[in-house]
């Protein structure tokens, strides 16, 4: 279960996004004040979707699958999150339940930012606004990407685009493929395990990809970019 950390005062903290990085003093007090800092272990929820809304969360550190429920056992995987990034911006906006879900990939240290403080201080300071409104203009560009590949892609096409996101420079550290089970890359690609687990065999013969154990080590980035754009 989630444990509470030592309280971190926002001033002196060095995992801070560069959107906190230009508050003042006292706007970084008046953050402070309004934030519960958690450490979610490995596969613990953040908050559930339909959930009552009263944070958004930052990652401080860690790593976090953003997925949407789409059935009783059925459910697609959005994005992953990490350190540095926000999470539920549109509660700022009058939402008052979270329409996604979303789950600890392995240990994360997260700040539970009370939506109404974060909003006060984002209407004194508009350039803080502007930063936090252009990091989630980037994470509804993927949105549309995840779109276009469910609207006329075929399954080879969606689990190429879903292996070349995964394995995108930003994750590279973090190492994901060894926090990801199977059915974790198909609800990204938004096809069956078994199919996953077929086409990754297909991509290991002709040489696009490594299979080792969990992990998968991409060999040839350029001949699954075009199979991920044909589609």
């Amino acid at each position: 279960m989630s444990v509470p950390e030592s309280i971190n005062n926002c001033r002196e903290c060095k995992k801070a996004s560069q959107c906190f990085q230009h508050l003042y003093p006292n706007e970084l007090e008046f953050i402070n004040d309004k934030k519960i800092q958690l450490t979610y272990l490995q596969g613990e929820n953040l908050f559930k979707q339909g959930a009552f809304s009263p944070y958004v969360m930052y990652i401080a550190e860690g790593l976090v699958k953003v997925y949407l429920q789409t059935g009783p056992e059925k459910q697609m995987n959005l994005r992953l999150a990490r350190t540095g990034e926000f999470l539920a911006v549109p509660v700022l906006f009058g939402e008052n339940v979270y329409h996604y879900s979303a789950v600890a990939v392995k240990d994360s240290t997260i700040c539970m930012i009370d939506k109404t403080g974060l909003k006060q201080l984002m209407q004194k300071n508009p350039d803080f606004a502007m930063r936090i409104a252009s990091r989630n203009c980037r994470n509804e560009e993927h949105l549309l990407e995840i779109i276009k590949n469910i609207s006329y892609k075929q399954m080879r096409g969606e689990l190429a685009s879903a292996l070349l996101y995964l394995s995108a420079d930003e994750y590279v550290e973090q190492d994901v493929f060894q926090y990801l089970t199977r059915q974790d890359i198909a609800d990204f690609a938004n096809i069956a395990a078994e199919s996953t687990i077929k086409f990754l065999k297909e991509f290991e013969k002709e040489g696009l990809l490594a299979l080792k154990g969990k992990d998968i080590i991409i060999m040839n980035k350029d001949r699954l970019s075009v199979i991920g754009r044909r589609g």
